[in-house]
């Protein structure tokens, strides 16, 4: 066993596909090869279209209509909008993604960002509340390259033997001043 690692037992086409036929099965739109590690909780599934090969971190929220307009226009008044997410995006851990954005092909949404507006752009990264193109998919990986580890597939102990035989690759954040 791994320090620090609780093991899942899934059965059927493994926890992200069984996820994924879930989400499915209540109205959302999920493309293939989608990796899904969020619940997905809205009251309008059918307003939501993810792309093919898409990351979906822990955590990450759609919001799909917004009540807040009943306390102007009196209750039962709401607002919606469709959320659409292109192929190949990577939305990050605890990002929410608003009513009516559309988000294109090739986006990474880095983690805790709130999307208010659309993103036409490709290949950038975008980031903060509200988030905006905060760099691009070449300028990340030129940063990112010397750190990278390729852990793709493997078992939970060869991970944690590989990330312990390379502790030189391990990110360290700048303190604050």
């Amino acid at each position: 066993m791994v320090p620090g690692k609780i093991e899942v037992k899934t059965s059927g086409g493994g926890g992200k596909e069984t996820l994924n036929k879930y989400l499915r099965s209540t109205g959302i739109k999920i493309g293939k090869n989608t990796k899904t590690a969020s619940a997905l909780r809205t009251s309008e599934p059918y307003l939501i279209e993810i792309g093919d090969n898409v990351t979906i971190s822990h955590g990450v929220d759609f919001i799909t209509h917004d009540n807040s307009v009943c306390k102007i226009f009196g209750v039962d008044h709401d607002l919606y909008g469709k959320v659409v997410i292109g192929n190949n995006c990577f939305l990050g851990a605890h990002s929410v993604i608003l009513y009516g954005v559309e988000i294109a092909d090739n986006v990474i949404v880095a983690a805790g960002s709130v999307v208010t507006h659309s993103i036409a752009q490709e290949y950038v990264i975008v980031g903060g509340n509200p988030a905006r193109v905060i760099g691009t998919w070449d300028s990340y990986k030129q940063k990112m390259q010397d750190y990278e580890i390729h852990a793709g597939n493997l078992s939970a102990k060869e991970k944690y033997e590989k990330i312990q035989k390379h502790p030189e690759k391990m990110i360290r954040r700048k303190l604050l001043t």
